[in-house]
């Protein structure tokens, strides 16, 4: 049995992406091969040559990343700050950029002893788990309206206890309803939400037509149905000085920092950019 350079399969893997139209060929055959291989994809270099059963098994993983499924149900995880939570059919995906939306919460919390954070639409609970690691004296609150995703973010919940973080309380609710929290109303130090936000009708790739919940993706004609509700309750919910960040759209960059300026009750309202430099996120304080 004769290996075979790994950095030659790497290449040949990014060519099929890329051929496939897939936005980060190298990133993701990298990733996958780093998956096959079980080591941390930094350490590639270090795996020079590998065996025909290896090339096999990332050629078999290439393949269905080219017709377009996500890398992340391909590798069954997705991160966000030190957590890594299960993902698969029947949950939206986490995005790497709502990494920013994560640091800005954690910062909003310096200084705040044992504090209460509530994550709307929590989806696989990545965001309430990560916070939860971050800061173990939190009070952490999730909820969706999904039975599917409320059973990946449980799976992911009792395995971040296992590993030793606080539990997270998960919820199922409708974040539109004007009664769902009522008891931590003005008790609330922090409001997450990374919403289902696409217009209606938006043309998505196929990682996200064919894949993630189209409830978790899609909101009403102009994508604002359920953040328009997750502006009234937070203003309900947080405490004076509390903050709300809410991942939105990239062409809401101008309609959620309005929806948050138009409540007297909130101040410091500012819209944020991703890595790639969009409108992605707009946050405010409780006055």
């Amino acid at each position: 049995m004769t290996r075979q350079p790994l950095r030659v399969a790497i290449l040949e893997a990014e060519r099929l992406l890329a051929a496939a139209g897939v936005d980060s060929p190298r990133n993701d055959a990298e990733l996958l091969a780093a998956h096959v291989l079980g080591v941390e994809r930094g350490k590639l270099p270090m795996v020079p040559l590998v065996d025909p059963p290896v090339v096999d098994a990332l050629g078999k993983l290439v393949a269905r990343r080219a017709r377009r499924e996500p890398l992340q149900h391909l590798t069954g995880s997705a991160y966000m700050g030190a957590v890594s939570v299960s993902v698969g059919p029947g949950v939206f995906v986490p995005r790497p950029e709502t990494e920013l939306l994560f640091e800005w919460g954690l910062a909003a919390l310096d200084g705040v002893r044992e504090p209460v954070v509530v994550d709307f639409c929590t989806g696989s609970g990545v965001l309430a788990l990560a916070v939860a690691n971050a800061r173990p004296d939190a009070q952490v609150h999730a909820v969706d309206i999904d039975h599917s995703a409320l059973a990946w973010a449980r799976r992911n919940a009792d395995a971040r206890v296992a590993a030793g973080d606080t539990p997270v309380r998960l919820h199922s609710g409708d974040v539109t309803d004007p009664t769902l929290f009522t008891e931590l109303d003005g008790r609330v130090d922090l409001v997450l939400c990374n919403p289902p936000y696409v217009p209606a009708d938006t043309p998505v790739p196929p990682e996200v037509a064919d894949h993630d919940p189209a409830h978790a993706v899609f909101s009403g004609a102009d994508g604002l149905d359920v953040i328009r509700s997750v502006v009234t309750s937070a203003v309900r919910l947080l405490r004076p000085g509390g903050g709300v960040a809410i991942e939105h759209d990239d062409t809401h960059g101008e309609a959620v920092p309005a929806l948050l300026s138009a409540r007297r009750l909130l101040t410091d309202v500012k819209d944020h950019a991703d890595l790639a430099g969009r409108p992605r996120f707009a946050t405010a304080r409780r006055v």
